[in-house]
């Protein structure tokens, strides 16, 4: 592994190793047409399982940066990466390192009773209290063209947690609860659907039109003993985000 590639991560999930190796690329270590060192090398390197750096190695590819060949290896195939954002999920613990790789900007943090087709939506009774934390979601700093808006949605008992996502705005909810309160995720249920964006104060954060065609991915998180403890509403243009997931036998 060459030199230049030092320090690694400090933390080696796919997400960050596929940064890390997004920006050797885009800085012209690894030139177009050039081989990416082993999925053992890499291993070696960052400290991780293979499974890891396989996850890793997906999103370059589908990022447009490599191509990867049986008994050839991983080739550099462009410097630059393909617009929007496009993870690779196969796994809670997939999911939950791809959510730690955006930036947050709060919007909002406020009671609310649920009813009607709200409640319906997040599965939950009517008339039943959160706290509903908003936020933009950003790939890179406050400036960059937001990919989402995601509502949170958790039991009100944690409010400090409201506090913590203020002066935390890049760590998970999830991960703030598990901390806070030793709750931990043991299944995600995802849904996804098409949408048109018609509330017009969030069609302005994330500067679309009213009307604008979108993916809604409600996310409902269950503890150990099948409960749950938050939920997640994301919006996310449709030109600026795609989900992929791999299925293997």
């Amino acid at each position: 592994m060459n030199a230049t590639l030092e320090p690694a991560p400090q933390k080696a999930n796919f997400a960050n190793i596929a940064r890390h190796l997004t920006e050797a690329i885009s800085s012209g270590h690894f030139s177009v047409g050039a081989l990416l060192p082993t999925e053992l090398e890499l291993c070696k390197h960052y400290g991780t399982s293979r499974h890891t750096v396989r996850a890793a190695l997906a999103e370059l590819q589908q990022l447009g940066l490599v191509s990867r060949r049986k008994n050839v290896g991983t080739r550099v195939i462009s410097a630059k990466p393909r617009a929007g954002f496009r993870p690779s999920l196969a796994s809670v613990d997939d999911l939950v390192q791809f959510g730690e790789e955006h930036l947050r900007v709060v919007q909002s943090i406020a009671p609310e009773t649920v009813s009607g087709d709200l409640a319906k939506e997040l599965g939950c009774g009517e008339g039943s209290a959160w706290l509903r934390i908003s936020t933009l979601r950003m790939v890179g700093d406050e400036t960059a063209m937001p990919i989402g808006w995601t509502d949170v949605y958790i039991d009100p008992s944690y409010a400090e947690i409201g506090d913590l996502v203020q002066a935390s705005p890049d760590a998970l909810i999830s991960s703030l609860i598990a901390e806070r309160y030793d709750r931990q995720i043991a299944e995600i249920r995802q849904d996804i659907r098409a949408f048109a964006i018609t509330d017009g104060a969030m069609a302005r954060k994330l500067q679309v039109e009213v009307g604008a065609s979108a993916l809604k991915i409600l996310r409902q998180y269950f503890d150990a003993e099948g409960e749950v403890f938050e939920i997640s509403v994301s919006v996310h243009p449709a030109d600026r985000f795609s989900v992929s997931m791999r299925l293997t036998r």
